[in-house]
């Protein structure tokens, strides 16, 4: 069976994602040394480079697991879907919670961000689900 073209951009998509988190990733750890070298205090310093360096790494793991999404869904492996609808219900529930922040400190830049973030996820969910997506997937799976 034909890739859907869904399919084919958030293949695109899970690989742009994974280029800008590996560029976070490598921006956190070189700020973290910057901030850990300008910190007044060597204790300041250090917690400023770990803490830096801990998200760094976190977000080094997204990117590998967007790039394997990526992959995933060019070769139609059921496993990438999978683990896009599991990131997806994560993102809604994160999201979800985040948007309750603009009810305290109301702005609308981050309340309507935070709407297309929930939107798309939505978007992905929905999309996934689709039978004619299920059965490209479960194609290949034979």
């Amino acid at each position: 069976m034909e890739r859907p073209t869904g399919v084919t951009v958030l293949a695109i998509l899970a690989f742009v994602a994974a280029g800008f988190l590996v560029l976070s990733g490598f921006l956190l750890f070189v700020g973290g040394a910057m901030m850990s070298r300008l910190a007044v205090g060597p204790g300041l310093g250090n917690m400023a480079g770990l803490g830096s360096a801990i998200v760094a790494v976190i977000f080094l793991g997204f990117a590998a697991l967007y790039l394997m999404i990526g992959l995933g869904f060019l070769k139609l492996q059921n496993w990438a879907r999978v683990l896009a609808i599991v990131l997806a219900a994560l993102g809604l529930i994160v999201n979800g919670f985040a948007i309750l922040g603009p009810l305290v400190h109301f702005h609308p830049i981050f309340l309507l961000w935070r709407a297309a973030i929930l939107g798309f996820d939505v978007w992905v969910l929905v999309y996934l689900f689709q039978p004619h997506v299920k059965r490209a997937f479960s194609a290949t799976s034979l």
